[in-house]
């Protein structure tokens, strides 16, 4: 899409953002928005919008409703809500001439991304994909080494990430397709098809299957996918929330040699980038390990990029393209297993 940006003066000073979701996710943005000015607060719970507010400063106006930040001065605004009300605020935000910065998944079906597409064409306005993932050191750092060419032709990539849950999970949110669109695909697994797309392009072959082994709830607990591009490497994804210890690995394979990035800090372990390079001789390869014990630093330079992009008018990436292709793999993957927007499989009913 042709941008043009329809307030020139903005890169000459200080951005003006609203934070809409004052939850977890929301004040790790705040925390993010390093020298940028945020102006206001919105969340339907008072307390955590007055929270956040506070811990914003002085100029950062509370409330319920979002109507105030619509017609706020705030030139970009950051949605970090449930699923479900994701791409209605960001319509909402977009008709106001407002960039956003859209937490995962954006949307809860392909259908509100196009009309988001739409919009944002038509209002001229920048729209990022907040997919914080890609901005791990380990994720930059095997993105660069890929790069290099250092891996020979690729072959494919195998991944997988989970959690154990805890008590009452099934009672959250994310349990509630009216609010959550899905279960673990549309939770955890947005973010490896992200990954994975990163590596391998788009799509040709979408297979797989979504499926509730042990929680009571109406949406999937597991999901296994087999993803193919046009030249035939495969993605191989398994996202689940029975894992009962946290876990990360990703691992990439080329030719003469492979990357294989565990953990994401916390409870997840220390992030860790391994890189194997094959001899010509074969057997055991040379290996370098990259650690990354001073925690997670995504969230701000993901930030950082959606400051640039405004600033220099820059199409976001990745933006509502990569986000509408990302669901298109989960909507698949939801209508193989019997499930729209994360009901239950009709044979485990």
């Amino acid at each position: 899409m042709g941008l043009m940006n329809a307030h020139p003066e903005r890169s000459s000073r200080q951005l003006r953002f609203a934070i809409i979701g004052c939850g977890v996710i929301g004040n790790k943005r705040l925390k993010a928005l390093r020298g940028e000015s945020v102006i206001a607060a919105c969340d339907v719970e008072w307390h955590r919008a007055a929270d956040l507010a506070a811990n914003a400063g002085p100029t950062c106006i509370p409330t319920t409703t979002s109507a105030t930040v619509l017609t706020s001065d705030a030139d970009a605004v950051i949605i970090s809500t449930a699923n479900a009300a994701l791409a209605p605020l960001a319509a909402a935000c977009i008709r106001h001439g407002k960039h956003v910065l859209v937490e995962k998944p954006v949307g809860i079906s392909v259908a509100e991304i196009d009309e988001l597409l739409t919009l944002a064409d038509h209002n001229r306005v920048l729209v990022r994909a907040g997919y914080n993932h890609r901005y791990h050191p380990a994720m930059q750092k095997a993105r660069q080494i890929f790069e290099s060419g250092a891996l020979g032709e690729l072959m494919f990539i195998r991944a997988r990430y989970g959690h154990g849950g805890r008590r009452g999970y099934e009672r959250e949110w994310r349990a509630d397709p009216s609010l959550s669109g899905g279960g673990e695909l549309i939770d955890q697994g947005v973010h490896l098809i992200d990954l994975a797309r990163w590596f391998l392009g788009p799509w040709k072959y979408i297979d797989g299957h979504a499926t509730t082994y042990f929680w009571q709830m109406p949406v999937d607990d597991n999901a296994f996918l087999n993803l193919r591009n046009a030249a035939g490497n495969t993605a191989w994804l398994h996202v689940s929330c029975t894992e009962w210890k946290n876990l990360f690995s990703f691992e990439i394979y080329g030719k003469t040699g492979k990357l294989h990035i565990e953990g994401l800090g916390g409870s997840y372990g220390t992030e860790r980038l391994y890189c194997y390079q094959m001899l010509p001789e074969m057997g055991p390869p040379d290996t370098i390990i990259y650690e990354y014990p001073r925690g997670d630093d995504s969230w701000a330079l993901e930030t950082a990029e959606f400051v640039e992009d405004i600033v220099e008018n820059r199409a976001p990436a990745p933006g509502l393209r990569e986000a509408r292709e990302t669901l298109a793999v989960v909507e698949e993957v939801y209508r193989k297993s019997g499930a729209l927007a994360g009901g239950v499989p009709e044979a485990l009913s």
